[in-house]
């Protein structure tokens, strides 16, 4: 069985029929996150229905149309990666992830993808990998633009579950557009030394998956706890709109807006930046954007726009926001 080390804590391997008693331990644990979103962890209750799980994966292998791979750190299933479908004679095949709680913030999904999509490209020559996410999974939808995926469009009210029906998102990146194995080894590697553009390209995502944490358009549930994952654990978040700064550091600034956008106070809501300019020295750097915004407050339409400031630095886990502040045009502040 081969193993690659996905850090000095974490490995990937083959998940394989026999290993049912420690995949089922570890859906028991994973199944809060993950039951919403991946149909077969609903199904996976008992050492019976989990054996037959990784069966049906051993035999998609014995035909070369899927594959399924755990993640382990420090000797403990945390999660997996797969490829759902695999058809070599067209050149695409389709990948999804999967993790616990314990898991979480080590960038373990995103470098497991790497492999798999790596492999995909540099080992079988496919030409195109795909990414299908519910609408408003936005955790995995955060990992297909960590991926560095292109967002090719919605099939709406595609599968059931739970008797509703819902939407799925369709992700791809193609074999053109996958980095050369060299440069992802010096961005993953040595930061150090990351090109101008790898780090612009880094930055772009962070503040991408920053304005879209916000947006609940649609019945989409924010995800703002993803911003805990964009910050510096000591960062601070401030508000100059009014006479005063407000200074917050994470935990303050979140928990107001999602109380905000998941209590029917604000719906509809959405914010994205239209220009900016980002400077970069060495291990730090700087943004500054101009973002416009629109949603429904109290039942009254809303639009604004702004400015924010932006500050980065690169840590041993990559790019993170260290401090962020804005200001509103004072025309469009809410009354």
């Amino acid at each position: 069985m081969f193993t690659n080390p996905l850090d000095d804590r974490a490995q990937l391997r083959p998940l394989e029929p026999w290993q049912a008693p420690e995949f089922l331990a570890h859906i028991d644990r994973a199944r809060p996150l993950v039951d919403p979103w991946i149909p077969w962890a609903s199904l996976t209750t008992d050492l019976a229905s989990a054996r037959s799980t990784l069966q049906r994966y051993a035999d998609l292998l014995s035909s070369d149309s899927g594959r399924i791979y755990g993640i382990w750190l420090d000797g403990v299933l945390v999660g997996g990666v797969m490829f759902t479908r695999f058809d070599a004679s067209s050149g695409v095949c389709e990948i999804g992830c999967w993790l616990e709680e314990a898991g979480q913030g080590r960038g373990l999904v995103t470098r497991a993808c790497r492999a798999l999509i790596d492999w995909a490209f540099t080992e079988r020559g496919m030409s195109r990998v795909e990414w299908w996410v519910a609408s408003g999974n936005t955790r995995s939808i955060a990992s297909a633009r960590r991926l560095g995926m292109t967002r090719d469009g919605v099939l709406r009210q595609r599968y059931p579950y739970r008797g509703v029906r819902h939407d799925s998102d369709v992700w791809s990146v193609l074999a053109q557009e996958w980095p050369p194995a060299e440069v992802r080894s010096t961005r993953e590697s040595e930061p150090e030394f990351v090109s101008a553009s790898g780090d612009q390209a880094d930055i772009d995502r962070l503040m991408g998956l920053f304005m879209d944490s916000f947006t609940n358009t649609g019945g989409r549930r924010p995800d703002l706890e993803i911003i805990r994952e964009l910050f510096v654990p000591e960062g601070r978040i401030i508000s100059n709109i009014g006479n005063d700064p407000v200074i917050m550091d994470v935990d303050a600034f979140v928990e107001p807006r999602r109380k905000m956008l998941t209590d029917g106070t604000l719906t509809e809501f959405s914010e994205w930046e239209v220009s900016q300019r980002t400077e970069i020295f060495g291990s730090v750097a700087h943004r500054f954007s101009e973002y416009r915004k629109s949603g429904v407050r109290d039942g009254a339409p809303i639009e604004g726009r702004g400015h924010k400031t932006t500050q980065f630095l690169r840590t041993r886990d990559g790019w993170r926001m260290s401090s962020m502040a804005w200001d509103d045009e004072p025309a469009r502040r809410p009354e």
